[in-house]
């Protein structure tokens, strides 16, 4: 992911953020806090951190005084997590943060020593495998547990059907799996493909569904989904823009009713050094 490449608005990380913290895999994080030092403060560096949503879930369900450091490209979105983080651990421990601007599959060699825990968020599918094997080295040189959440899997649910939901979820999953600087993304295919990079590194690894269920009281974050997901299955595959646009307006109207249920599967993965 360069400095170039994506750029996601405050608007649309607020309206995801109470999704993806009613589906992050809470058992994950009992691991963690046995594994955080007795004694002095945890240092937690959150990877492609956007407005901070991650430490804003996480950081309350951990114990001990946290230091998080924040890496994201986008300078605009660093500047929200700036105005908006968590100051109190589980237990009241103090909580503080920094930014960095990096693009992080250029981290500098030994960047993350001595971190305590390496997080991420709805980033690993926007990762060549290239730039995925970057990333896992970096976490087993640093020796700590490593969360990636929120990772897209290629499966989506919606009631009722329709018959444009297959070839429209078909053409999705291969935008995001699109070429970026002659390489492709690894989209779907992006958890079972950083399990395997860590264990090789020598982690033992858990993944488990982490799924958003959007019903009508996600009416907003639905229609909001459903033009983005609509829109990169026309962008890869044009052929299907005429019928997309009728299918668009319906479920966009079924979502304003309350009559659209959506499950967007993903995983969240949890890799502890051995």
């Amino acid at each position: 992911m360069t400095v170039q490449a994506v750029r996601v608005s405050p608007a649309w990380l607020r309206l995801r953020e109470p999704a993806d913290a009613a589906a992050r895999a809470c058992e994950l994080v009992e691991p963690i806090r046995t594994r955080l030092p007795d004694k002095g403060r945890a240092v937690i560096h959150d990877l492609g951190s956007g407005t901070g949503s991650m430490g804003r879930w996480l950081a309350p369900r951990l114990p001990g005084s946290q230091h998080w450091v924040l890496y994201d490209h986008d300078a605009a979105l660093l500047a929200h997590a700036r105005e908006d983080h968590p100051v109190v651990a589980a237990d009241g421990a103090p909580v503080t943060q920094e930014t960095r601007q990096r693009d992080i599959t250029c981290l500098c060699p030994g960047e993350l020593a001595g971190a305590s825990l390496v997080t991420a968020s709805a980033l690993l599918d926007m990762l060549t495998a290239a730039e995925l094997g970057r990333f896992a080295a970096a976490c087993a040189e640093a020796h700590c547990p490593v969360l990636v959440t929120i990772s897209v899997v290629g499966r989506v649910d919606l009631t009722p059907a329709d018959p444009l939901d297959e070839p429209i979820a078909a053409a999705f999953n291969a935008h995001q799996r699109r070429p970026r600087g002659g390489r492709r993304l690894l989209g779907p295919d992006a958890v079972e493909a950083a399990a395997e990079a860590l264990s090789r590194l020598g982690a033992h690894v858990e993944v488990r569904p982490s799924p958003w269920r959007l019903g009508g009281a996600q009416a907003a974050l639905a229609s909001e989904w459903l033009r983005g997901w609509v829109g990169a299955a026309c962008e890869e595959r044009p052929e299907l823009a005429a019928a997309a646009t009728a299918y668009l307006r319906r479920r966009l109207a079924d979502a304003t009713a309350g009559r659209l249920r959506v499950t967007v599967h993903h995983h969240d993965l949890l890799a502890l050094p051995r």
